[in-house]
C-alpha cells in the first residue's frame, strides 16, 4: 500500500499489554456456588481452571486503562504521540458516552481521535483490521492504540452454569505503528446475523429498556446463551478463514509460528489444530488462568506470549476470533521485534 507521497506503509505492533482484576474465582468456588462439581467439563473440556472477576468498584475503563498504559510503556511512547484510539468492547462503561472517550481522557491522548467498536468477541481482530487500514489510507495516522476490554462478570447470573463457568474479565492492548516493513499481511471478516439472538445481554438497549419488571425477572439483563452456535461455526469456519487469509498473504498453514484462537474452549482449538494437521503446541492458550475474556482474549494471549518469550522477530502469527452476533475475524501478521520495528 502506498500513500499519496508514494511511501510504502506497512503496520507493525510495537508494544503489548494486558490487565486482569485481582479477584480470582476458582472452579472449586464456582462448584460451591452452583451446587455441583463443574471441574470435569470446565477444566477437562474447556480448559478453564480459574477466571478473574471485577470487584464492585472495578469497571471496563479501569481494565482498559491499565492495559493501554502497559502497551504504551512496552512501545516506549507517550500518550501524546497516539493519533487514534480504537476500543473493542461489548461491555461498555456506559451506554453513552463511548468507553473510548473515558479512556481518552484518563490516558491524556491530547491529539488522538477515538471511537468504540462492537463486534462481540471478534472485536479485537476487527479493531486491529480497522486500525491497519487507517494507517494504509491516511498518512496523518502513524500510531494507533487498540484495546480489547471485557467486564462480562457484571452481567453474569452466578447461578447459571452455562455462563458463570466460562466468562471472565480482562483487557489487552497493542500499539500499532506505520512502518516501511510489512507486519500485518492480510485479514478477513465474516458475519451471520441469523445467529444474532443466540447469545447476549438483551435488555438495556432501546428494544428492551431496563425496567423494574426486567430486573425482577433477572433474565434479559444478564448474559444468556439462548441457542449455542453449531460446533461447525468454529470447527469448519476457522480453518476456512485462516486458509483464505494465508493464501492472500502468500503463506500456508505450515508457515505459521503461533496461532491465537478465541479462548473459550480448548477442545475446539485442539479439533481445529488437528484438522489443520498441526501440533497443539503451536497454539498459544491462556484460558486456564484467565477464563474467557471475549474481545480481550486475543491481545491478552499475545501479550502473554510476547512476555514469556514465545514470539520472536519474523514469526508469522494468526489471530482468529468468534463473537456474538455472529461475527468472526481472522488476521495474519509478521511479528517485528521492537528493536527492528
Amino acid at each position: 500500500m502506498t500513500t499519496r507521497q508514494g511511501l510504502r506503509r506497512g503496520a507493525v505492533i510495537t508494544g503489548t499489554g494486558h490487565a486482569v482484576p485481582s479477584r480470582i474465582v476458582t472452579n472449586t468456588e464456582l462448584s460451591a456456588m452452583l451446587g455441583e462439581d463443574i471441574a470435569p467439563f470446565v477444566s477437562g473440556t474447556l480448559g478453564i481452571e480459574q477466571r478473574h472477576w471485577c470487584a464492585g468498584d472495578e469497571s471496563t475503563a479501569d481494565l482498559g486503562e491499565e492495559a493501554c498504559r502497559a502497551a504504551l510503556e512496552a512501545a516506549g511512547v507517550d500518550p501524546e504521540s497516539i493519533d487514534l484510539l480504537v476500543v473493542a468492547t461489548d461491555t461498555p462503561e456506559f451506554v453513552t458516552p463511548a468507553t473510548a472517550s473515558v479512556l481518552h481522557g484518563r490516558l491524556g491522548l491530547t491529539r488522538a481521535g477515538t471511537f468504540d467498536l462492537n463486534a462481540g468477541c471478534a472485536g479485537f481482530v476487527t479493531a486491529l483490521d480497522v486500525a491497519w487500514k487507517y494507517l494504509q489510507a491516511d498518512e496523518r495516522y502513524t500510531r494507533i492504540l487498540v484495546v480489547g476490554v471485557y467486564a462480562m462478570s457484571k452481567y453474569l447470573d452466578v447461578h447459571d452454569k452455562k455462563t458463570a463457568t466460562i466468562f471472565a474479565d480482562g483487557a489487552g492492548a497493542v500499539v500499532l505503528e506505520a512502518h516501511d516493513d510489512d507486519g500485518i499481511l492480510a485479514s478477513e471478516l465474516f458475519a451471520d446475523g441469523r445467529y444474532c439472538h443466540g447469545m447476549g445481554v438483551f435488555a438495556g438497549g432501546t428494544r428492551t429498556p431496563i425496567t423494574q419488571t426486567v430486573l425482577d425477572a433477572g433474565i434479559q439483563n444478564t448474559l444468556r446463551i439462548v441457542q449455542p452456535y453449531p460446533a461447525s461455526v468454529n470447527e469448519e469456519g476457522w480453518p476456512r478463514m485462516v486458509r483464505s487469509v494465508l493464501s492472500r498473504a502468500g503463506h500456508s498453514t505450515d508457515d505459521v509460528s503461533l496461532w491465537f484462537w478465541s479462548q473459550m474452549n480448548r477442545s475446539t482449538i485442539e479439533t481445529v489444530m488437528a484438522s489443520l494437521g498441526l501440533p497443539m503446541e503451536r497454539a498459544h492458550t491462556v484460558m486456564h488462568k484467565w477464563g474467557y475474556t471475549g474481545s480481550a482474549c486475543l491481545p491478552m494471549a499475545l501479550d502473554d506470549a510476547v512476555r514469556s518469550g514465545r514470539v520472536v522477530d519474523g514469526d508469522l502469527l494468526v489471530f482468529t476470533g468468534t463473537g456474538a452476533g455472529l461475527a468472526m475475524g481472522s488476521l495474519a501478521m509478521h511479528w517485528r521485534s521492537r528493536e527492528k520495528a
